[in-house]
């Protein structure tokens, strides 16, 4: 006999339990651990509300990862699994055989189903997914709230009913419900209704925040106190805020802003897209900072030479592993900026994105020293930039030696293009020739794209990637 053959057995006892709900419920004080979750499976397609609400007051896990059976949130279950939590939390001393302290509403869970139906073998239940680990837990923990899982993506105008009837029995039962959420995202929702949500979230639970939102400077400012109370955050992304007129009062907006980092002790990653409000004050933000940052994206702004400055001399900086400065034009500020902040990161960095900076061939002459003590690197894009075929020659040569480079973006060659801008098949076919001889030259097997944007407001989704250019030692393509 197979080793599942004994857990589709239990499948099918599930199935003829449900056949007589009533029976099912009186059944449970009685059932075997292992058939609970087939149970609630077979209760929760089949829509059995009674039957599910009974099995949430004895279930003998610590966790019921309720996330994991839904593709799409169904209001329905939802109210079964909530009613039987508030028959557990209306009594004084919880059922003998009821574990569970944590309801997980994330897409998440499916191995714990998977293997109590069969699709994976079961080892043992004396495994961490059955009631023997949840001991230790609550002797720690004696008066420990229960804690509700979810992921939050508050977007447009308003909140479907799963997830409005969820935070109504919430704000019910501040008291005795913690609702943690990892993952927040917002985006372009109504500021009135943000600020309503998180007073239900343990804000404090939040590492990753993802802030989406067509605000005005002062509206970011309104929400900054909230981004303090943030103070786990590991992945921050704050995008599309505008910056009206220049007033008096947006150095207060800034200060009130980035001193908001001041809180943030676990901030490993760092994306700003069009921050505009930090030209000329980076400098502030860089001195808030509370830990050494992994990844750094500051892109489609301005930036001084003193921000720059700032930039490359911030400890914060030293161990970064992905740097992104994409739209951050680099015409006019002095060449040997961008040089000194790559040489400060060298060491460590992984990732490097340089796309639409107006990067000519002056600017790369004094880039590439600095490039090539980069020996990490594993990505590296220059598109949407202005170099000639000899210093991308240059730079081919300066970065051959780069063994972890696996992925190389490149603007199209200045002679691929007419007078007026415009990409040339037959010039491009010509240039691609001879970037393959010089990769044959080079003699490393090596894949290249040499991509073009039409226009350099366009955004990242208009570059035109031809194929490949491809160097092995079996193939020229």
């Amino acid at each position: 006999m197979s080793v599942q053959n004994p857990l589709r057995l239990q499948n099918l006892a599930g199935k003829s339990l449900l056949t007589d709900e009533a029976l099912a419920i009186s059944a449970l004080e009685y059932l075997p651990i292992e058939l609970f979750p087939p149970l609630f499976m077979e209760a929760f397609c089949g829509r059995h509300r009674k039957t599910l609400k009974a099995l949430v007051q004895a279930w003998p896990f610590v966790r019921l990862p309720l996330g994991g059976l839904m593709q799409t949130p169904h209001l329905g279950t939802l109210q079964a699994v909530l009613d039987g939590l508030d028959v557990l939390l209306a009594q004084k001393d919880q059922p003998r055989r009821c574990k569970l302290h944590v309801l997980d509403l994330r897409n998440s869970g499916q191995d714990f189903w998977r293997m109590w139906s069969g699709s994976k073998i079961h080892v043992s239940s004396s495994s961490s997914m059955v009631p023997g680990t949840v001991d230790s837990l609550r002797a720690e923990k004696p008066l420990a709230p229960f804690e509700v899982f979810i992921e939050l993506h508050l977007k447009e105008r308003s909140m479907d009913g799963f997830l409005t009837y969820l935070l109504k029995w919430v704000e019910e039962r501040k008291a005795s419900i913690h609702l943690c959420c990892k993952r927040l995202k917002i985006v372009s929702f109504p500021m009135e209704n943000i600020l309503k949500v998180l007073s239900m979230v343990r804000l404090d639970c939040i590492q990753e925040l993802h802030v989406n939102c067509t605000w005005y400077l002062p509206t970011l400012a309104m929400f900054a106190p909230l981004l303090g109370q943030i103070s786990k955050v590991q992945r921050l992304l704050i995008s599309h805020i505008h910056l009206p007129a220049p007033m008096e009062q947006d150095k207060q907006h800034v200060v009130k802003i980035t001193s908001q980092f001041l809180r943030m002790h676990h901030l490993r990653d760092l994306h700003l897209e069009s921050p505009f409000y930090l030209e000329g004050c980076l400098d502030q933000m860089l001195r808030c900072l509370m830990t050494p940052l992994d990844t750094l994206t500051i892109t489609r702004c301005l930036l001084t030479d003193s921000d720059l400055t700032h930039l490359s001399q911030s400890p914060k900086i030293s161990q970064l592993k992905g740097l992104n400065l994409s739209g951050v034009t680099m015409t006019y500020s002095s060449p040997e900026l961008l040089p000194a902040l790559l040489q400060k990161v060298s060491a460590t960095l992984q990732e490097l994105y340089l796309e639409q900076c107006g990067i000519r061939d002056f600017h790369l002459e004094f880039l590439l020293p600095a490039l090539s003590l980069c020996i990490l690197l594993t990505s590296f894009s220059l598109r949407g930039n202005f170099l000639s075929m000899a210093t991308m020659e240059k730079m081919l040569r300066h970065t051959s030696g780069m063994l972890s480079l696996s992925r190389e973006l490149y603007t199209v060659p200045q002679e691929s293009l007419s007078c007026q801008g415009i990409l040339q098949p037959s010039r491009l076919a010509q240039c691609r020739t001879e970037l393959l001889e010089i990769l044959k030259d080079l003699g490393r097997p090596r894949t290249i794209w040499i991509c073009f944007t039409p226009c350099s407001h366009c955004g990242d989704n208009m570059f035109y990637h031809p194929e490949p250019i491809i160097y092995s030692s079996n193939t020229l393509t």
